[in-house]
């Protein structure tokens, strides 16, 4: 006799088998085209969301606070335009996607390259295998920007420290005879050149009070960021923040500032004749500039003792307290190849400025150069 209940269970389970793997790949089929549909909505979104914010971001100020925002050649909530350039190749390529560009994008296609201040302007094709020197080394000019910003980079949380220890405290009263030579008034545009912590541009802050400006740069991103840290914190609002190479100094305007400083920066700078042709650029008529830089010494049994001092309790301190003695090595070599007193006047003249003197401080370990702009 055949058990028909137990071949019908058989049959009704082997179809609901079948039916249950029949839905769960009903299922995983339909998951698939929902997620193909929902990706390729989420393309079409993003793409669209992309453009329209890179206008929207385009426009917006630049108000940072961490040292990969900050602006590169736009002080600090403002902008900078000039005619005769074209945004970036990311701009270009937006309003290429975009058949209808907006007029954020259309108002962007004047704005400037905010990296091209920053962009070494010695490269092989601009000065082949033309050399300099980097401290007692000869290298490339091409090269020498990049090693000069690693020593800054480098040093640039222990700067003010080892300031106070290589000088005794001494650089504090350098920098304020500096300042009293300044001549700055309330209501002034102050640009410090190579500022890097921000100690004259604190002081020029409150000097020209809330309806001056003071514009402190640098070419080295950490070092700004110490500074911009520093002066924030000191409640200096009347101060921006730009990255800048001191031999274009692209992102300012002719006749812009009335005083224009560089404390221990100029023997830095790769072409200063073209760092002082910038700056004389950029001041107005009438306008001063202040050099404040390591100099010859004067007095010969002080240079000896200077030059043993320099060349082994640098390095030594620099070791002990930044952990890199090499960078303060650098410092102490970049001093001796830096142009006398005499020289450095007769370069300042050579870049058109007027009046020039200087004023020999602690014997010519260090000097401050004035020159005017006619």
């Amino acid at each position: 006799m055949t058990d028909h209940s137990n071949n019908n269970a058989a049959t009704d389970a082997t179809s609901h088998g079948h039916l249950q793997d029949k839905l769960v790949k009903d299922s995983i089929t339909n998951n698939q085209n929902i997620t193909e549909q929902v990706k390729a909505r989420q393309s079409l979104v993003s793409n669209t969301t992309l453009n329209e914010n890179a206008a929207v971001d385009n426009s917006k100020n630049n108000d940072f606070t961490q040292v990969q925002d900050l602006p590169t050649g736009t002080p600090q909530g403002q902008q900078t335009t000039m005619p005769n350039h074209t945004t970036n190749a990311n701009n270009t390529l937006n309003n290429s996607a975009n058949n209808a560009p907006t007029q954020a994008q259309t108002a962007k296609q004047t704005l400037f390259n905010q990296r091209d201040d920053i962009n070494n302007p010695h490269t092989p094709d601009t000065d082949g295998n033309e050399q300099t020197h980097f401290g007692y080394q000869t290298v490339n000019k091409a090269e020498k920007q990049a090693r000069v910003a690693d020593v800054f980079t480098s040093v640039a949380k222990k700067y003010d420290i080892m300031n106070d220890l290589m000088s005794f405290g001494i650089h504090r009263l350098w920098k304020r005879y500096a300042i009293s030579l300044s001549g700055v008034r309330a209501g002034q545009h102050v640009l410090d050149i190579a500022g890097g912590t921000g100690d004259l541009a604190k002081v020029f802050s409150r000097e020209v009070g809330r309806n001056g400006k003071v514009v402190l740069s640098d070419i080295n991103a950490a070092m700004l960021e110490v500074g911009r840290e520093r002066l924030i914190n000191a409640g200096c609002n009347n101060v921006d923040f730009v990255l800048a190479n001191a031999e274009t100094l692209a992102p300012f305007d002719d006749n812009s500032f009335d005083l224009l400083t560089i404390s221990f920066g100029l023997r830095n700078v790769t072409d200063k004749d073209a760092a002082l042709k910038s700056m004389y650029r950029v001041l107005k008529p009438g306008g001063r500039l202040l050099i404040l830089e390591f100099s010859k010494p004067v007095f010969e049994p002080l240079s000896k003792a200077y030059d043993l001092y320099s060349f082994t309790a640098l390095p030594m301190m620099g070791k002990l307290v930044a952990n890199d003695s090499e960078s303060y090595k650098y410092l102490a070599e970049s001093i001796r190849m830096h142009p006398d007193q005499q020289t450095l006047k007769q370069m300042m003249q050579q870049a058109g400025f007027e009046n020039c003197d200087y004023h020999n401080l602690t014997a010519g370990i260090v000097a401050v150069h004035r020159g005017f702009k006619a």
